[in-house]
């Protein structure tokens, strides 16, 4: 299948990727001991969000920082290290699933924390996890199309509030072990952000070229996993399995459109050590060139791609071919190549 599942760029590059990484540590054994009575109380043992999951700490951004400030704050990295004027930037999407109300956008405020020019279009664009790479793509048709001059895609995501009221329902007498284990994946996330400019290759030698990717849909898989900022319920297991068969059908598609046949790197959304080892396994790629961030992130959403890709980015070389996979609740897929 071509067509509209299929989209390649021939002018647009990534200018830079940069992070702020929220300060404040938790691990999960700190989850354990909160969680210590509830747990002896359905026969659970603690310890599995490390054996499980894999992960031994997540982030948390102090209560006085809101998801737009935390993104702000990675977008003014971000343009700083691009070394681009922030009046040639025309355009500015805001990815992120955390955010503190309807409307406005987040994106209103971290264009005013920013100081961009009245020139800049800016809105939100939420797609779960999916969402920073949905922005990345419509931010190329557009800079491909001749519109933009540049563009950045922030994403502020925070975890604090969810886990905290999360951890205080389970808490309370009578708390089942169908209940924790519908609110385990919850436990997982993490708080962070990530900000990319994008702009003209042909102006931008030294970018990293951004050639194009396949996506696809299997909407019917929608209940999987469901939330909001006080809680979310997932069936883990379902959501795997959907997820791992989207993932082979997606990457299908691309293998076969862009040609991998052996990859320099395989960046994929970072939710827990099951999930990269179902998707690594599934696919048949070398885990080795699968750079992981969740032992000490967790699941910071659609911040996971660039996270992952800023972290990482002195383990890459020029002329890298880097494929990265994003899969959103709902459920929806993409994977995109990036050469280095």
């Amino acid at each position: 299948m071509t067509g509209n599942a299929t989209y390649r760029y021939h002018d647009t590059t990534i200018v830079s990727v940069a992070i702020a990484d929220a300060p404040i540590v938790v691990t999960s054994a700190e989850f354990d001991q909160q969680l210590a009575e509830t747990l002896a109380a359905v026969g659970l043992r603690p310890g599995m969000l490390e054996a499980l999951a894999g992960i031994t700490e997540r982030r948390w951004w102090p209560e006085d920082v809101s998801f737009a400030d935390a993104a702000a704050m990675a977008g003014a990295k971000a343009i700083a290290e691009a070394g681009v004027d922030p009046s040639s930037i025309g355009l500015l999407i805001d990815t992120s699933v955390c955010r503190d109300h309807l409307e406005p956008s987040a994106a209103v405020d971290v264009h005013r924390q920013l100081g961009l020019p009245t020139s800049c279009q800016n809105f939100d664009l939420a797609n779960a996890c999916l969402g920073f790479m949905n922005g990345m793509q419509l931010a190329a048709m557009m800079i491909d199309a001749g519109q933009l001059e540049y563009a950045l895609i922030v994403d502020g995501e925070g975890s604090r509030r969810t886990q905290q009221r999360t951890i205080e329902r389970l808490q309370r007498p009578g708390t089942t072990k169908a209940e924790i284990l519908a609110n385990f994946a919850t436990l997982t996330l993490g708080s962070g952000a990530a900000a990319m400019v994008l702009g003209r290759a042909s102006e931008n030698p030294g970018g990293h070229r951004f050639i194009g990717g396949v996506g696809r849909a299997a909407t019917q898989h929608n209940q999987l996993c469901v939330g909001d900022l006080d809680g979310m319920t997932t069936d883990s297991k379902g959501l795997l399995d959907a997820g791992v068969e989207l993932a082979v059908d997606t990457w299908a598609a691309a293998k076969a459109e862009f040609d991998w046949s052996d990859l320099d790197s395989y960046v994929i959304h970072q939710v827990s050590r099951a999930h990269t080892d179902a998707i690594t396994s599934a696919l048949g790629i070398d885990p080795d060139r699968t750079p992981v961030i969740f032992p000490t992130r967790g699941n910071v959403g659609p911040a996971s791609i660039p996270f992952t890709l800023a972290l990482h980015a002195s383990d890459f070389s020029s002329g890298d071919r880097i494929a990265c996979m994003g899969i959103g609740s709902g459920l929806n897929a993409a994977v995109i190549e990036i050469e280095w």
